[in-house]
Parts: structure tokens; sequence; C-alpha cells
């Protein structure tokens, strides 16, 4: 059956592969108007320190309930709300004619802890220079968060109705893995984000050299697991070392969970993912990516792309120790040492399988190995002919020549969630992005000027793309 959907797919990428439709809402240039609007939304929303450590998240979302209350839209399509006083949720609508079901358009307020001393510049502060913006979230992910609202005003502003709903959500710690966001909106007003599908982030344009290489799509993305690894010993005076040590255990552990490799396993997206890496890559790379459609695949082949770990990570289940803590006192043999290991599971899987590998692995009855929460099944989005269309349409028109790319995200977004709601979700930004020089989650976290212009017009063309 697996070989029989992969050809099908093959089959429908195959030939929207040949569509080089040029729309008009794709080339046409952005008003200066609708341009300035973009960088306001963008430079406030930068500007809100909405972090872990802050209580500034419900205040973002008021701002950008303003911006779309000045724009004329009625009281009854807003909401904000969530489980916290400070971790409001805002959810707005554009209302279509109702002849198909809503689109969903998601990003997170939220971003990740950036400190002053680490950066060259002032991380909440919007800063410039002839190529980039600096500042955190500029990519993750206030860029889609300020696009969505401001294309939601340019089609208020164009009288534009489209043939069914467009509901813009921007959510709350979707990077401390809370439940005030998406969670808490699906649990508690499931009405607001129902859907035919969604768009959120995860999918980014990929430059190399300054060159644009793919547009990627995210279908599937892994499951983040937590598991923890203890030791115990009864301990002792460190005068009198013994090779019985819980600190030593531990580690042995540890290196034979960094020694293993879970299986490869190809699900349907990264096989039409690597056949076309194999087609923008050239030489041995190219035949190495195609090695992995083969089976057996050739160990060689293997070999050389398992030592990059973006390409192992998608590949196989990973696991990493995380954290670490061990021992009572610095004169006593320690009692326990346990360890955090970080997990990413392949889509489908199974957070006891893993637990039952983990165990054989470490292969001490002495140790205690714990399956400590995370890791909900969730399957990939069908990699649907109306998604794939839409966006090869737009991506074609805007950089003819550029490969439309489905991808499994390494990394955990709220797609996960949705997904599991039952609402198909695909990360697609437009936003092109240095495949070596990303910078999520970094320090100096920029994005190309002409990336956010052109993430604006990408996913302004793809939202009427899908509502015709």
């Amino acid at each position: 059956m697996r070989t029989q959907i992969s050809a099908h797919l093959l089959t429908i990428l195959y030939v929207l592969s040949l569509l080089f439709v040029q729309t008009a809402n794709a080339q046409r240039t952005i008003p200066e108007d609708d341009r300035e609007l973009l960088y306001e939304i963008y430079k406030e929303l930068i500007e809100y320190k909405t972090t872990i450590d802050e209580e500034n998240n419900t205040i973002a979302a008021e701002g950008m309930a303003a911006w779309l209350q000045a724009a004329g839209f009625p009281e009854e399509d807003i909401f904000i709300g969530g489980a916290l006083p400070h971790k409001g949720n805002v959810v707005a609508r554009l209302r279509g004619n109702g002849a198909k079901e809503p689109i969903v358009m998601m990003a997170h307020l939220d971003v990740v802890t950036a400190e002053r001393a680490d950066w060259n510049l002032d991380p909440f502060v919007l800063n410039e220079d002839d190529e980039y913006y600096y500042g955190r979230g500029t990519i993750d992910d206030k860029a889609m968060g300020a696009i969505f609202i401001a294309n939601l005003i340019r089609f208020k502003r164009e009288g534009y109705v489209p043939d069914r709903d467009f509901v813009v959500a921007l959510t709350s710690d979707e990077e401390s893995g809370g439940s005030n966001g998406i969670g808490w909106l699906l649990e508690n007003h499931p009405g607001l984000i129902q859907g035919a599908l969604a768009i959120n982030e995860g999918g980014y344009g990929l430059l190399q050299d300054g060159q644009a290489l793919a547009n990627t799509i995210q279908i599937a993305e892994k499951i983040y697991a937590t598991f923890r690894v203890t030791a115990k010993n009864p301990g002792g005076h460190s005068s009198l070392p013994r090779d019985d040590n819980a600190i030593y255990d531990l580690a042995e552990a540890l290196l034979k969970i960094r020694d293993f490799k879970f299986p490869v396993e190809l699900n349907d997206v990264m096989r039409v993912s690597f056949q076309r890496q194999a087609e923008i890559n050239t030489g041995e790379r190219a035949a190495d990516f195609r090695a992995l459609l083969e089976s057996p695949i050739p160990q060689d082949s293997l070999d050389r792309l398992s030592s990059e770990a973006a390409i192992n990570a998608q590949l196989r289940t990973t696991a990493v120790a995380t954290l670490l803590d061990g021992g009572h006192a610095p004169n006593a043999l320690p009692q326990t040492a346990v360890a955090n290991v970080n997990v990413r599971m392949l889509p489908g899987s199974d957070p006891q399988d893993v637990l039952k590998t983990l165990i054989a692995v470490v292969d001490n009855p002495e140790l205690l190995v714990e399956y400590r929460g995370g890791g909900s099944i969730t399957d990939p989005s069908p990699l649907s002919e109306e998604i794939m269309a839409a966006v090869e349409t737009v991506t074609n028109a805007m950089w003819p020549g550029v490969t439309v790319m489905p991808t499994m995200s390494t990394g955990a977004t709220d797609g996960a969630r949705m997904r599991r709601a039952g609402i198909p979700t695909y990360g697609t930004s437009g936003l092109f992005v240095d495949r070596n020089d990303m910078r999520i989650h970094g320090q100096d976290e920029r994005l190309l000027k002409e990336s956010l212009y052109g993430g604006y017009e990408f996913l302004y063309s793809v939202a009427k793309e899908l509502s015709q």
C-alpha cells in the first residue's frame, strides 16, 4: 500500500510541476501603502517582549486587534481570550460567501527569551541595515503573524469577498509548550478555528549563496517526547571509591544512547522530498538522495547523508541527552544520577515503543528508564492536490524554476495540535532564508527585507488561489 500511495503522489506532483501559470496577483508590485502597513505591524509585533518571562502576550493580541478594528472589522469578528490573563490569543475572521469551509491562518505571538548581553543589537527593537531586519521573532514567528494581519486588512480595503472565511489565529505558548494557545482554543472555542485546512509556520524558501533553491511546504513534523534515565546507588564516602557508581552507570547508558541509531523509516512526504532534493542537487549528492528511494538503501549513500544532522533527523527517530543532574555532596559517592533524554519521533510513532527501545539500548536492569510525557501520535497531513496546486502556482509565478518541496519538520509547531483535531495543516510562508544561517532561536535573529515582502505577496496570493 505504501508503494501505491507514493506512486500516486509522485504522479500528482509531476503533473503539478508542469504548471507554470503566471498569475497577475502573484506578480504585481505591492502598493507602497500596503508595504508601509506591513512594516508598521511587523515593527510593533517585534517590539512587544512576548517571552515566557514577560506578561505581554495579551498586550500584543490587543495591539493586533486594534489594527483590525481601525480597518473596519466588526467587534463580533474579533476574539481575544486565553486561559490566563496575560496569555491572550486573538482570532479574527474575514467573512466570505460561505461556498467552502474556512481557511485558518495561524502564527504564534510568543518568542523564546533573548538577552541583550548576548546580542549585538537590542533583540526587542526592530533594527535594520540595507538587507535585513533584526530582532527576536523576525522569523519565528512574528513575520507570518504580521503578514496575516496585514493581508486581512488588504483584503478588507479591496472589498474582496472570498468563497470561504479567512480566519487568522495568533496564539500564545507555542514556544513554551503550554496549553494556553491553540490547545486552549481547540478545547474551549473549537468553532473559532475550524476549517478545511490551516496554513502555519514550518515551511520556508531555501537560499544557498543567495540563490533560491526550493520553496518548502511542511506536511508533517516530528513528535516531541521526554524520557528520563535514573541510576541509583547506596553511595558512600568519596575517599573509598568503587566501580559501582551512579554517575558512571548513567554515563555508560547515555553513551549507548548516543551510539544507537533508530532504523530508517521514510514516509510518503519524505520520499517526495528526497526525490525533489535529488533534482536540485548534482553529482554524488544527487545520486545519494536518489539512493534513499531504493530498497535496500545503499549503505555508503546512507552513511554520507546520515552524517548531516538535518538530514539524519528526517530519516529516523532521534534521541539525545539534554539535561543532567547527579550526586548530593562533593565528598560523597553519588546515590542518584538523572538525565533527561529528548526524543523526536517520526509521525505515527508510539512513545511506548520508543520506551521499549531505549530500555533495550541501555541494557541495564538497575537503571530506570521512564517516559515522561509529550509524544501524542500525529499523522502527516494529506498531500492534497488543492494545497499543492496553490503553492506550486504562486511559487512558479513569483520565482520561476524554483522547486516546491514537501518536507517534514524536525522541530515541533502548533500544527501537530491542529492535525490531531482533524484539521489538515500545512507549513508554507514564502519567506526565503539562508539554509545555512537561519538563526531561529539564536543570536541576532534576522530576515531579509526582500524575503518579508516576498512572503507577504506569496501568502496573499496563496489565500486567493485557495478561495476561487
